[in-house]
């Protein structure tokens, strides 16, 4: 596949495999919602044999070069959550993400860092401590503001609840940047997370 001539080039239909795979998630088959199966009291005795305590520390870090992501959990992974997927993103020094839309909404909380979202065409300001909302339908991208150090999000959303009621539709506007920042070359997400 090759890579377009213009990075900002409008995704079209199948935007999903256009171009080289940079996030994994975007092409591989993923479980949405598990089925239930089974009696009350093995589904009961299932679901509180389940862990509590979860480690993204045991969890490889995906994408880049200026933005990775890992999942910590979703219906795929983690038999105790069925309804919410949890994901945590590091920007590098003045990275971006890619801008796209999705009917699921989605709760940020801001570990570290400062920058900015762009949700339909509106700027909204975040900084370390702050908890941010993508409201459901929104067109939006994540901006890291300092030019020096990372910043690091904690997302939350209903995305597997969206998808089972089929409320599927998500759009690639924008592609991420395939360059970190001069000055940034080594730059990688961090190894504490």
């Amino acid at each position: 596949m090759s890579e377009p001539s213009n990075p900002n080039e409008q995704p079209g239909a199948g935007h999903n495999r256009e171009r080289p795979v940079v996030w994994e998630r975007w092409q591989k088959k993923r479980t949405f919602v598990r089925a239930l199966e089974g009696t009350y009291s093995e589904l009961t005795r299932d679901l509180l044999e389940q862990p509590r305590v979860l480690s993204f520390r045991d969890k490889p870090w995906k994408g880049g070069p200026q933005h990775y992501s890992k999942t910590g959990i979703t219906p795929g992974s983690t038999s105790v959550a069925q309804s919410i997927e949890t994901h945590i993103e590091a920007y590098g020094p003045g990275a971006f993400g890619q801008k796209h839309g999705h009917l699921n909404s989605a709760v940020f909380f801001v570990l570290k860092g400062r920058g900015h979202d762009v949700h339909d065409g509106r700027r909204i300001d975040w900084k370390a401590g702050d908890i941010m909302i993508v409201e459901t339908g929104c067109v939006h991208q994540h901006f890291n503001d300092d030019p020096e150090q990372e910043a690091v999000l904690l997302v939350f959303k209903a995305k597997p609840l969206f998808l089972f009621m089929h409320l599927l539709f998500q759009k690639m506007v924008q592609y991420p940047p395939t360059t970190l920042l001069e000055g940034h070359e080594d730059w990688q997400p961090p190894s504490d997370l």
